[in-house]
């Protein structure tokens, strides 16, 4: 990887893009520094941390911790991503979208692209409005002796108008950045959280180390923060939830680096299926003959499922945290838990569906099939057209099920690992580690593609 980069840095090129790529980061992790007025984000931060075991802390771990402290990008790119979602399901499901989608060309495309733009700013206006009603049910809002209609009104527009700003900016960083810019802004949100584990990690072992020496007790809490945890049992679950035992963090170390490792050779695995192409004279030439292969990746979806599904997963969650549901007074709530069982089974058939559902939009086996017989191709053992087509479908099945699967585990893995150790804040990691393993494999990918397009003369010599 880091090869790949500084072979890129030397094209001048893909440096400019990389420069571009950087400087719009900056200006996403600025935005994700300034506040929303009226807003009091030192007790709402802390609300937020009570809660990191929830569907709020995914939210939060998602904005780069910009959701916890009520900032301009507090909604991130949620609004575009569940916007994405909405409009290819539609295309899946009405003919006119699809025969726009699929027949209009590039017109067509910037249509599609133009309704989920309208659509991602109305997501976005009722998530502000939902997160602006969780913070006044906390009683955090100060509008002084402004009307509390105005403050609202700013507040929302506020959170509307980051979300569509990083739209924007994930688009301009695909069209003149290194690529893939809403995906490289969701990774760069998760990796700035990095340093703010290994301070809750430490700050985990502080609180174990003075609950076993009995200098710390739900009181204690009570009294230095009586807005936020407003009983005895309130307190009682911060303490058990950040907690951490010295012996854990080598654990949870080795843990992830093993997670990465196996991510990585999973994501570069693929199934060739061999193709042989029949000879042919043309004139006095003679043409075809060689044996070449029909590349099929492991994980040919990437980490779309994985966010599609999440996004699906918490959409009930979110909902009822936006409505001031608490797991306390809620059955919804505590049934979907991050850290709950019936979250973790809705999450992984939902990564099974996706990733299906992206598998046959990116490889049409048909197609495959139909281009082979065009250029005499053909695999040996199966005639060309019908039989071929079959074939390619059932490897693509078994292959995507395995695909499916492997995202599967991986993404509820740090669930229940998190449930046996007590420590909530697993519940989030696995989710966090494929986004950021996956995001960076497909970004260097793309680089290396672009240099091998500026070199092809070197193949000609």
């Amino acid at each position: 990887m880091i090869q790949t980069i500084r072979n890129a840095w030397a094209v001048p090129e893909l440096r400019k893009k990389i420069l571009f790529t950087i400087f719009a980061l900056l200006i996403f992790r600025l935005g994700s520094a300034i506040p929303v007025p009226y807003i009091n984000s030192q007790l709402l931060s802390m609300q937020l941390q009570s809660q990191s075991g929830t569907i709020l802390g995914l939210m939060n771990a998602m904005s780069g911790s910009a959701f916890s402290m009520a900032t301009v990008f507090a909604l991130s790119i949620q609004p575009y991503i569940n916007s994405s979602i909405i409009i290819q399901l539609l295309t899946v499901a009405i003919p006119a979208l699809e025969r726009l989608a699929k027949e209009g060309g590039e017109e067509g495309r910037k249509k599609i692209a133009s309704i989920t733009r309208y659509t991602t700013v109305a997501i976005a206006l009722l998530q502000g409005f939902g997160y602006y009603t969780l913070i006044k049910s906390y009683g955090l809002i100060q509008t002084g002796t402004l009307p509390a209609l105005w403050v609202g009104i700013v507040i929302v527009l506020s959170f509307t108008a980051g979300s569509a700003f990083l739209m924007w900016l994930g688009e301009q960083i695909t069209e003149f950045g290194i690529g893939n810019g809403i995906s490289i802004i969701l990774f760069a949100g998760i990796v700035s959280r990095f340093p703010r584990m290994v301070t809750d990690c430490i700050k985990g072992v502080n609180i174990w180390s003075q609950v076993k020496n009995g200098a710390l007790t739900a009181e204690m809490i009570m009294e230095q923060y009586p807005t936020v945890y407003k009983t005895t049992e309130d307190a009682q679950a911060y303490i058990d939830r950040m907690a951490l035992a010295p012996w854990m963090i080598p654990v949870i170390l080795i843990g992830m680096i093993a997670l990465v490792v196996f991510i990585v050779f999973i994501s570069d695995a693929e199934r060739r299926l061999p193709v042989q192409y029949a000879k042919r004279v043309v004139g006095r030439k003679m043409y075809g003959g060689q044996s070449t292969h029909i590349p099929m990746k492991v994980n040919m979806s990437g980490v779309m499922p994985i966010i599609f599904a999440q996004s699906i997963a918490s959409l009930p969650a979110t909902i009822g945290a936006f409505a001031g549901w608490t797991t306390d007074n809620s059955a919804m709530m505590r049934l979907f838990d991050t850290s709950k069982p019936f979250y973790s089974i809705l999450y992984f058939f939902l990564i099974v569906g996706f990733s299906y559902f992206y598998a046959s939009m990116t490889f049409n086996p048909i197609e495959v099939s139909n281009n082979l017989k065009k250029n005499g191709g053909f695999i040996p053992g199966f005639r060309p057209g019908k039989p071929t087509a079959d074939f390619i479908t059932k490897v693509l099945n078994k292959i995507t099920m395995f695909g499916a699967l492997y995202l599967s585990v991986v993404a509820i893995l740090p669930i229940v690992t998190g449930n046996i150790v007590g420590y909530s804040s697993l519940a989030i990691g696995g989710t966090s580690i494929i986004i950021v393993v996956g995001v960076a494999l497909e970004t260097v990918k793309q680089m290396e593609a672009q240099m091998l397009m500026r070199h092809y003369k070197g193949f000609l010599e």
